[in-house]
C-alpha cells in the first residue's frame, strides 16, 4: 500500500474523529453527545408498526428519522446494529394508557372490510408486513441488520414474565399477569407520568378489579379465545405489547443499548414500560439516549379519516408523486418540532428531488464526454458534504444539511455544459455522499407492491362506482377520493375516461 494512500486514510480518521454526534435525549430533556458502551458501534432499537393495515406517513417520518440516524453514524464510520421490530400481536385498541384495553388491533383488522380478503390473522399479518417492507424499500431506507416479530420471540416473553414474577415485580390475576408500578420507583422518568399523577388518568380504566393497583399494565393476558394465542404457565393467552420489545431489545442488543426511537406517542406508555420491565429484569439501565419524533400534522389538522386528511404512504405514491419527493417532505422539519404537511410541503419537496436528479445527470453525462480541465468544484462541493455532515452530527439539522445539498446541486447543474472530468468526478463524489447521508438523490428500483388476493363482488363494485360519480357531481372530492381508496384496499383499480370510469381487479 502507498504512502499516499495510507496518509490519506490517517487523515480521514482524524478528521472523523474532530465530529460529535449530538442528539436530543427526552429523558434528560437536553441536545448531549451520543455515546456508545463501545466505541463508534452504534447498538440501536427503534419501534416499528404493528401491521393491521398500510402504514400512514406520520409512520414514516418516525422510520426516516431513525434511518437519518443510522446513516449519520456510518458516515462517522461507525458500526451500526439496527434492530426495528414488526408488532404482530398484542397491541390494543385502547393504547393510551399503561394498561391498555379494548380489542387486539390484528384481530379488529380482521373483521374489518379489508380483513374479508384473508382468511386468518396470520394471514393479514404476513400482508401488511410485506407492504411495510415495500415503503421502506421505496422510500430508500436503509435494511435494519435485524427485523424481528413479535411472534418469533414469545417463548422469551413467557420466560421473562416469569423472571419478573419470581423478582417481585410482577403477579398473577385471574385474567392476566401484571407489573407492579410500586415496585419500580423511577417509573414516570421519561414521560413525566410518574405513579402518583398517573392515578387520575388510569382511573376510569380498570381492566381487573383484582390489579393491585390501577397504574399496574399487563406483561401477559389470559384468553383462550384470542385468535393469537400461545400456551404458558399462565394459562393459554398472548403477551402485552410492551414486554415484545423489552425482550426483542435484549435479544439481539443486551441488557443496555446506546439508543431507541419511536414516535412522540410511544414515551408514555409504550416505552415507559419498557424501561420498568427492562430494568427490572436486568437491574441495569436498559437505554442511555431516546429520541422521540414529534407528530405530524395534515393541513394543520391532526390525521384523521373523518376529516379526510388521512394519508397512508401509498396513498401519496398512487397520486403518481416520486417516493423520493415524499421522502424529502417528511424530513424537511426537524424531528423534535411538528411537521404540518400540506400540497405545498410536497411540491416544493418534488422540485428538489427534480434538482438532484438533474445534477446527478449532468455529472453522468460529463463522465461519458470526458472533457479535459481543472475541477473547478471540488473544493465547494467538499465543504459543502462536510457542512451537511456537521449538521446531521447536530441534532439531525435536516433543514440545514438539506440546503447545502441543494446547493451543490445547483453549483453542479450551472456548469453542466461544461463540467470537466475532473469537476465531474468530484460532482459523482458529493451527490453519492449526499444520497449515503440523505438518501435523496437515487431511490431504489421499483419494488412490487404485494396485492391480497381479492373476491371480486361486480354489483357491489358498480354500485361504489355510481357513489363516486355522484360524490364528484355534487362537488365532493373527498367522498370521493374516499370511495376510490376503499375500492383500492379491496384490490380494485379504477381509471377515469372519456368513455366513463373503468375497473379492473390488481394481479
Amino acid at each position: 500500500m502507498s504512502k499516499s494512500i495510507i496518509d490519506s486514510a490517517v487523515n480521514y480518521l482524524v478528521y472523523m474523529s474532530d465530529k460529535v454526534f449530538r442528539l436530543y435525549d427526552s429523558l434528560s430533556r437536553t441536545v448531549k453527545p451520543l455515546v456508545t458502551q463501545e466505541p463508534n458501534h452504534l447498538r440501536f432499537y427503534s419501534c416499528g408498526p404493528t401491521v393491521y393495515s398500510y402504514a400512514h406517513i406520520g409512520n414514516f417520518r418516525s422510520f426516516i428519522t431513525s434511518d437519518l440516524i443510522v446513516r449519520t453514524a456510518r458516515a462517522l464510520g461507525w458500526k451500526v446494529t439496527w434492530v426495528s421490530n414488526i408488532t404482530d400481536v398484542g397491541h390494543l385498541t385502547q393504547d393510551d394508557v399503561a394498561d391498555a384495553g379494548g380489542e387486539d388491533k390484528m384481530e379488529r383488522a380482521l373483521r374489518s372490510k379489508e380483513g374479508e380478503h384473508f382468511n386468518n390473522v396470520w394471514e393479514l399479518a404476513e400482508y401488511y408486513a410485506e407492504a411495510y417492507r415495500n415503503d421502506w424499500a421505496r422510500l430508500n431506507l436503509t435494511e435494519p441488520e435485524i427485523r424481528p416479530k413479535a411472534t418469533q420471540h414469545v417463548r422469551e416473553q413467557i420466560l421473562a414474565t416469569n423472571e419478573l414474577i419470581e423478582k417481585g415485580h410482577a403477579y398473577e390475576t385471574p385474567t392476566g399477569v401484571y407489573f407492579s408500578v410500586e415496585s419500580f420507583p423511577n417509573y414516570g422518568r421519561l414521560s413525566g407520568n410518574t405513579r402518583d399523577n398517573l392515578m387520575d388518568a388510569v382511573r376510569d380504566v380498570v381492566l381487573d378489579d383484582n390489579k393491585r393497583d390501577q397504574a399496574d399494565f399487563a406483561v401477559w393476558k389470559k384468553d383462550d379465545k384470542h385468535l393469537m394465542q400461545w400456551y404458558s404457565p399462565f394459562g393459554w393467552g398472548f403477551p402485552g405489547w410492551h414486554i415484545e420489545c423489552s425482550v426483542m431489545a435484549r435479544a439481539y442488543l443486551g441488557d443496555t443499548i446506546d439508543l431507541h426511537s419511536g414516535g412522540e406517542d410511544n414515551k408514555f406508555p409504550h416505552h415507559e414500560c419498557e424501561i420498568a420491565q427492562s430494568e427490572a429484569l436486568t437491574g441495569k439501565q436498559f437505554c442511555d439516549h431516546w429520541v422521540h419524533t414529534r407528530f405530524l400534522l395534515v393541513g394543520g389538522e391532526k390525521m384523521s379519516k373523518s376529516k379526510g386528511n388521512f394519508y397512508t404512504v401509498r396513498d401519496i405514491f398512487e397520486r403518481g408523486i416520486e417516493p423520493l419527493a415524499l421522502r424529502l417532505a417528511l424530513m424537511s422539519t426537524h424531528f423534535n418540532k411538528e411537521l404540518n404537511f400540506t400540497e405545498q410541503t410536497l411540491a416544493d419537496a418534488a422540485g428538489n428531488i427534480q434538482r438532484m436528479k438533474r445534477a446527478d445527470a449532468a455529472a453522468d453525462a460529463a463522465l461519458e464526454a470526458a472533457r479535459l480541465g481543472p475541477d473547478e468544484l471540488g473544493e465547494t462541493l467538499a465543504t459543502l458534504y462536510d457542512e451537511a455532515l456537521d449538521a446531521m452530527c447536530h441534532d439531525i439539522n435536516t433543514s440545514v444539511a438539506l440546503a447545502k445539498a441543494l446547493e451543490g446541486a445547483k453549483s453542479i447543474s450551472r456548469e453542466a455544459d461544461k463540467l470537466s472530468l475532473a469537476s465531474a468526478t468530484s460532482a459523482k463524489k458529493f451527490l453519492d455522499q449526499i444520497n449515503d447521508l440523505l438518501g435523496i438523490v437515487r431511490g431504489v428500483a421499483e419494488v412490487p407492491v404485494p396485492v391480497a388476493e381479492t373476491k371480486v363482488d361486480e354489483a357491489l363494485i358498480l354500485s361504489k362506482i355510481e357513489e363516486r360519480t355522484a360524490a364528484k357531481k355534487a362537488k365532493d372530492f373527498a367522498k370521493a377520493d374516499e370511495i376510490r381508496n376503499e375500492l383500492l384496499a379491496m384490490g380494485i383499480e379504477l381509471r377515469d375516461t372519456p368513455n366513463g370510469v373503468e375497473w379492473s381487479a390488481k394481479s
